[in-house]
């Protein structure tokens, strides 16, 4: 078995050099069996033959690509032109044309969206739909009994919904597409014999049957299984996740995307477009049946709790004033109309969204540019990380490990470090030979102090490098050379004997075991001054561990991002034995298992009870492609984990769109970054852990306004709904939307509050928010009926600081008092806004000092507000400026009001929340009783209804698209709807730019 290691050392175009294996060497004895060295490599499959009958085979896509008929990639070559009906002559333009119909173009389809349905569709969620229904109710069914419509209302209700529309279209139009960037990457031009004759043209008119060639630096434009292959050495690590160029021999499969780094080779087309090994990669990339963003699906739930909360109380007002009460018309408009603008968390999508965008601007100073912004909140809750390890968690950088190397002869590590760079290149180097020199402290040493007089380098034939030079200290001529092991130790004939062997094949399988690759060094002298002429019989001096080492952030990474609750996994295209290596040199663990696993499920016996356990258990997962990582994903998503998912190939891109975050690291490729959720772009993870705790702060902030919208959601309705009922108190529908107006402004500044982050993943409690919003809510809400029940009903105020009301009255006998309106439009503004002291922090509210803007944003607020109260009489409103004296009594009675907040708080953590939590993780305890796997909840993700509600925004698209004349022109994937981005997604763009995809020469 060839080991790779060597076999891929790259940089060399020339012809293949005679064997210099020493045939006069003394042979082993013939009862000697000869020793299997177990370097370091992938399995070689043996060639199959088609199980079908060749002369009743149809040249049709069905039949090509169903591999339980023919497997194209592994079948001889000979098979192959049977198969396709092809010959080493090429196709005929006819027939080629006629295959482009059969097949298809070799290129991936991308989807156009019409920009105008997809602005209306933002307009189709149930957040939406209140305030389009508040809208509607304001400027049409309010035009009635001698009064103009309600255009305050309508303008304002309007304006705040065309803004949300407007910022949702824009960042996801501005969303990275992860199929165009795979397109993208594909090689324009294509070598292609047609006719018998050798020509380029566009690489998306390839067809299978199709002759190619494609030489050094060319990227595959389909793919092919070679016919001709001189030296030729092929990086395909952005497609398998290999470390290592990967030789290619007569008969190789080579893939579509990958790189040529070495020689020349010709080959025929086995698959184009996405039925290649790339193509199939891209079709995975968005294959998400979760048609909703995890963000949205809280706002959806959100949405619904308030639109519920509208609804029974706007219904009971319409049986209750109505019908009981025989309100005319237009007054008990006026009361619903209080309802549904107090109820709607109008600002509710602008604030998360002005916090989302301020939050991706604070992780963009730690190098994180955010391509989809709600993936922010996404990556507060992922419980579990799950990396690429070539380029990602290691350095994709080959290195030989100074601490294992073994020694055989009088040499010290040093002087086998300075040989092998002697049988190294200096210029034009591939991935061992710039391994070994880089291992000097000055890598000119490689050259200083000898001359140059032969210069072997390697080859697919010896596997091995090999210099002649003259040692200038002493005139001698001498040789080194360095390779595969099986091969160097067949060339020391002066210190080879059963004990060395014994030994060199223990150490080369204890590289293998630690994923080590393994290389031989040999040296010998020579007598004369011909450096053509024999030596003295090559002596072997040591074994070089080469590996892929671990970046220098990465351990402290993995510990950080553990101590935060995240759970890392290491997900490679490299070798099992490289893998656990890896992962304990990182102190990630060894409990990794083949990709084959996924699809054979544990073993028989084991101690796993079923595939998802193991997955849950792992440490990684080696040897996977595209659809393993994928598959990966997905059954942790199942199991209610959030997944994060780092990569840097186009092999990652995949699970990169699949995951709830995905992140593509520097230097990724277009395909991975146009894929991921953020890019980073600085090398190593350490900017992870900043953006992890960067988005728990920014969640925190999204979870404390949440519970302040919702309990001023109940405050409102319950509060006016009781006064109407009770007192039959028609407070003016524009003071409801100046107290909104103003709890926005105010709230705003919650996007740059002062919070702690959690040190565990956050989640989305839906019925925890609830609770202290209907708990908060109904306290504010009896405050203000104290209030009014006591102005009504009493003379305290008048008797105890002598205020009285309309036309000196010391009671409000009139229930619609323009005073007692302007009274209560003030106490609801001061202590609505006041809440949110209390939602913003965990312990008593002083206790956490909020930020200085939040601060001043709530002072100036209330300072508006008392102004109002003072000077204003405005005649369209129903309202009437009150005394200095009635300001004082609103703010000291808020005052008294506002400290009982935090008992409520803690009365709630010490009961409801208590039992809620209590009662959630007896039933994970019973689920993993059930199936033997925890499952972490993400309540949110569960709540199909909901989904459904932002799906049929997908759908709404799709019908108005032909109702319009549209047809096929407009395609819009549900994945594609739910992709957002933010003013940063113009840096990616720049950094794209600097990384454009490698044209084909």
């Amino acid at each position: 078995m060839s080991d790779p290691n060597v076999e891929k050392e790259a940089g060399s175009t020339q012809e293949p050099v005679k064997d210099t294996n020493h045939s006069d060497a003394p042979t082993p004895e013939p009862e000697k069996k000869k020793r299997e060295y177990k370097d370091f490599g992938h399995e070689e499959e043996a060639a199959t033959h088609a199980k079908v009958d060749m002369s009743q085979i149809q040249l049709k896509a069905e039949d090509l690509y169903d591999k339980d008929k023919v497997d194209l990639e592994t079948i001889v070559v000979d098979d192959v032109f049977k198969l396709l009906q092809c010959d080493e002559n090429g196709l005929s333009d006819e027939e080629a044309q006629r295959r482009l119909e059969l097949f298809g173009p070799n290129k991936l389809e991308s989807e156009e969206q019409n920009p105008f349905l997809q602005f209306l569709s933002f307009m189709w969620n149930p957040l939406s739909w209140v305030m389009e229904g508040a809208a509607l109710v304001a400027i049409v069914l309010s035009n009635g009994e001698h009064r103009p419509p309600d255009w305050e209302d309508f303008v304002g209700i309007v304006l705040l919904l065309f803004i949300n529309s407007a910022i949702g279209f824009y960042e996801e139009r501005n969303a990275g597409n992860a199929v165009k960037a795979l397109m993208d990457s594909l090689a324009p031009k294509a070598k292609v014999k047609r006719n018998g004759q050798w020509k380029e043209i566009e690489s998306s008119e390839l067809v299978p049957g199709d002759m190619i060639a494609f030489k050094i630096g060319d990227i595959v434009p389909a793919d092919c299984r070679l016919t001709e292959a001189i030296n030729v050495s092929i990086d395909q690590a952005a497609l398998t996740g290999e470390s290592l160029p990967s030789s290619k021999k007569n008969g190789d499969q080579c893939f579509s995307g990958s790189t040529c780094k070495q020689g020349e080779a010709e080959g025929v087309v086995i698959s184009t477009g996405a039925n290649t090994f790339f193509g199939r990669a891209a079709s995975l990339v968005g294959q998400d049946d979760d048609t909703t963003g995890h963000l949205q699906k809280i706002l959806a739930q959100i949405g619904s709790f308030c639109l519920v909360s509208i609804g029974i109380f706007v219904i009971a007002e319409i049986f209750c004033l109505y019908a009981g009460f025989r309100y005319n018309y237009r007054r008990g408009l006026d009361n619903i109309l209080v309802l549904l603008i107090g109820g709607i968390p109008i600002a509710m999508p602008t604030v998360l969204s002005v916090t989302l965008a301020v939050g991706a601007q604070q992780l963009a100073k730690y190098k994180a540019i955010v391509t989809r912004i709600t993936a922010i909140e996404e990556l507060a809750a992922v419980t579990i990380l799950c990396s690429d390890k070539t380029g990602t968690l290691t350095t994709n950088k080959l290195t030989i490990d100074r601490e294992t190397i073994r020694i055989y002869g009088p040499f010290s590590i040093e002087d086998v470090i300075l040989l092998a760079a002697y049988a190294s290149r200096t210029e034009n180097q591939d991935a061992i030979d710039t391994c070994v020199v880089g291992a000097l402290d000055d890598p000119s040493r490689a050259r200083a102090g000898i001359t140059l007089l032969d210069f072997k380098p390697f080859n697919p034939v010896d596997k091995r490098t090999e210099i002649t030079y003259r040692e200038e200290s002493s005139g001698k001529l001498k040789r080194v050379t360095k390779g595969m092991t099986g091969i160097i130790i067949e060339l020391c004939t002066r210190n080879k004997t059963e004990e060395l062997e014994n030994k060199l094949e223990a150490d080369v399988e204890e590289f293998a075991a630690r994923g080590l690759r393994a290389l031989a060094v040999a040296y010998e002298e020579l007598d004369g001054d011909d450096p053509e002429g024999e030596g003295n019989g090559f002596e072997l001096i040591g074994l070089l561990p080469i590996f892929d080492p671990p970046r220098d952030d990465t351990k402290q990474t993995i510990d950080d991002a553990l101590l935060l609750g995240v759970k890392v996994k290491m997900v490679t295209g490299d070798q099992l034995a490289i893998a656990k290596e890896t992962g304990r040199r990182l102190g990630l663990g060894d409990h990794m298992y083949p990709a084959k696993v996924l699809k054979d499920g544990p073993e028989p016996g084991s101690r796993f009870a079923n595939l998802d356990e193991m997955i849950l258990d792992a440490d990684g997962f080696a040897g996977v492609f595209p659809e393993h990582k994928y598959e990966i994903v997905k059954r942790l998503q199942g199991l209610g984990h959030l997944c994060a998912m780092t990569g840097d190939g186009a092999n990652d891109a995949p699970a990169l769109s699949r995951a709830n975050v995905g992140i593509a690291v520097e230097g990724a490729t277009d395909a991975a970054r146009g894929a991921a959720d953020i890019v980073l772009t600085e090398p190593g993870l350490s900017t992870i852990v900043h953006a992890i705790r960067g988005s728990r702060i920014i969640f925190q902030r999204m979870r404390n306004y949440s519970i302040y919208a919702c309990a001023v959601t109940i405050r409102i309705v319950v509060c006016f709904a009781i006064l109407a009922f009770a007192f039959k108190f028609d407070f003016p529908p524009f003071m409801v939307l100046i107290i909104a107006l103003l709890n926005d402004g105010t709230i705003m500044t919650l996007s740059v509050d002062r919070v702690l982050p959690s040190m565990t993943p956050d989640s989305w409690d839906l019925a925890e928010i609830f609770s202290f919003a209907v708990a908060y809510g109904i306290y504010l809400t009896a405050s203000t009926i104290a209030l009014v029940a006591i102005i009504i009903k009493t003379t305290f105020f008048h008797d105890k600081f002598g205020v009285t009301l309309t036309n000196g009255a010391t009671m409000a006998t009139d229930h619609n008092d323009p005073q007692l309106h302007m009274i209560v439009y003030l106490q609801v503004a001061i202590i609505s806004q006041a809440l949110i002291f209390v939602t913003r922090s965990h312990g008593f509210f002083f206790m956490e000092r909020p930020s200085v803007a939040l601060f001043v944003a709530f002072c100036i607020a209330q300072l508006v507000s008392s102004i109002i109260a003072a000077y204003g009489d405005w005649g369209f409103t129903n309202i009437h400026s009150i005394s200095g004296g009635w300001i004082g009594i609103v703010w000291v009675w808020n005052i008294i009001w506002f400290f009982p907040l935090d008992l409520i708080k803690f009365a709630m953590k010490a009961t409801v929340i208590k039992r809620l939590r209590a009662r959630h993780e007896a039933q994970l305890a019973r689920q993993t009783k059930d199936t033997g796997v925890p499952i972490t909840r993400t309540q949110s993700r569960a709540a199909s209804i909901h989904e459904s509600l932002y799906s049929n925004r997908v759908s709404f698209i799709r019908r108005a698209a032909r109702k319009v004349g549209f047809g096929q022109k407009v395609s819009m994937k549900p994945e594609e709807l739910q992709r957002f981005s933010s003013i940063q997604a113009q840096r990616t763009g720049t950094v794209l730019a600097r990384n454009p995809s490698r044209q084909a020469a």
